[in-house]
């Protein structure tokens, strides 16, 4: 019977996390390391060497993508734990709302995630410093990751804790704050893991994605509308009503994939002599065509019937956005391995 409680409780621990949710970001900064190595912007390369994929940066991408999936998992626990009285309403089965995971535990688990996922991206350092001594001294301006994974971390509390905003609550700002680290920050995490971010090419491809779920990540909000009625977030549905909800987020569905052709084939301003983004052009072009079409399709499922986002909690737009988002991730890492 002990055995089985502890079964029972530790399987709650892990379906608090969503696990389901911890793909795409993990996938999201792999992608963004692979795009650094396969750019212009390789230190080896800047270095005059060919690029190697050694050990070191492999261990490093590794290390950055398993802190990536927990900070993800951090901060589903945490937004749960503020969202208690939404989700009484909206998912009564999860564990803090049952009682399964007390309300203190839950909060406690969190700040556990949160160390895990933070602290070791301190030694996320790129060439040429190697062995986790050089990286643990390394001049702090070399530890890009480890404040970007800081700021990531932040913005959770941002979106979901009252005492830091809870701009969850706020129809614009809670996009804003969605996007900012799960679109941006998430690409640029990934690059810092294998090069500098200084430089305007990590931050343009994180502008495309974070254009996506500034609108895209309203699709979830359409079935919570009871729950964040009654819990005082005033999201976009709830604002504007349905349908004219969903005609506001359409745009972000197309519009953003149109920048990564004109990324391949425009001159960087702050780089002269070269494009913005710097892998194979061709493949670019083609990945944003392939996104803008499916996007579209996507925007068409919306608009035929706007109620069915208040009606189904996985409505097929919601994971058409999680599907594009991970084939979008795949095409960039793709478009900078092949010469």
């Amino acid at each position: 019977m002990n055995d089985r409680a502890a079964a029972g409780g530790a399987a709650a621990y892990l379906r608090v996390t969503r696990p389901f949710t911890l793909l795409p970001p993990l996938l999201g900064v792999v992608s963004g390391a692979i795009t650094a190595w396969g750019s212009d912007a390789n230190p080896q390369r800047l270095a005059g060497l060919d690029p190697q994929l050694t050990v070191s940066i492999v261990l490093t991408v590794a290390l950055g993508s398993l802190c990536a999936g927990i900070l993800n998992a951090a901060s589903n626990v945490i937004n749960q734990y503020y969202d208690i009285e939404n989700d009484r309403l909206n998912k009564p089965h999860r564990p803090l709302v049952t009682g399964v995971i007390p309300m203190r535990s839950g909060f406690l688990y969190a700040l556990v995630l949160y160390a895990l996922a933070v602290i070791p991206t301190w030694w996320v350092v790129v060439f040429p410093y190697e062995g986790l001594t050089a990286r643990l001294f390394s001049p702090l301006e070399t530890h890009e990751c480890f404040f970007i994974y800081l700021a990531g971390m932040l913005f959770t509390f941002v979106y979901s804790a009252p005492f830091a905003g809870r701009t969850k609550a706020h129809t614009y700002l809670a996009n804003l704050t969605i996007a900012v680290p799960r679109g941006c920050l998430l690409k640029v995490a990934g690059w810092s893991m294998v090069a500098s971010v200084l430089r305007f090419e990590p931050w343009f491809i994180g502008i495309v994605f974070f254009l996506f779920l500034l609108g895209a990540a309203s699709t979830k909000d359409f079935s919570d509308m009871k729950g964040d009625e009654v819990a005082g977030c005033t999201t976009l549905p709830i604002r504007f009503g349905v349908v004219r909800a969903a005609r506001i987020i359409s745009p972000f569905f197309v519009v953003p994939w149109l920048l990564i052709p004109v990324g391949a084939w425009m001159s960087d301003p702050f780089a002269p002599g070269q494009t913005i983004l710097t892998g194979n052009p061709w493949l670019l072009t083609t990945l944003g065509i392939v996104l803008v079409v499916w996007g579209t399709y996507t925007v068409s499922l919306i608009l035929k019937d706007p109620q069915a986002l208040a009606e189904s909690e996985n409505h097929p737009s919601w994971t058409h956005m999680y599907l594009m988002m991970m084939a979008a991730q795949v095409g960039f890492a793709v478009a900078y391995l092949v010469p």
